[in-house]
């Protein structure tokens, strides 16, 4: 993942309502789920909630498969991989043992 890249997807998850929908894709995992589940999962408007996709689907974090009239979207893990990859890149001075969970923060 480049700067740019990670920078678009940093930007579209900095929205309260955005990063709920992503965490909840997360969370379904493959399956997934239509904007109308989306929205009364999440007590979005559906208005808002297909502004928040659009922009998630632009910054290359979720998926979105058309299945007969409907559309369902699912999280991209590669994408959210690749993210936290850059983020992580270099942690600890290249020594990851440092930056396990449980290390203490000096």
């Amino acid at each position: 993942m480049n700067t740019d890249a990670a920078l678009d997807a940093l930007s579209a998850l900095a929205q309260k309502s955005r990063l709920a929908v992503f965490r909840h894709l997360v969370e379904l995992g493959p399956a997934g789920a239509t904007p109308g589940e989306l929205a009364e999962a999440l007590g979005i408007a559906p208005t808002t909630l297909s502004f928040h996709l659009r922009t998630l689907s632009q910054a290359g974090l979720t998926e979105a498969a058309q299945n007969g009239r409907s559309i369902t979207y699912r999280a991209d893990f590669a994408a959210m991989q690749d993210l936290v990859g850059y983020l992580t890149e270099n942690c600890c001075g290249g020594d990851p043992a440092l930056c396990a969970p449980g290390q203490e923060r000096r």
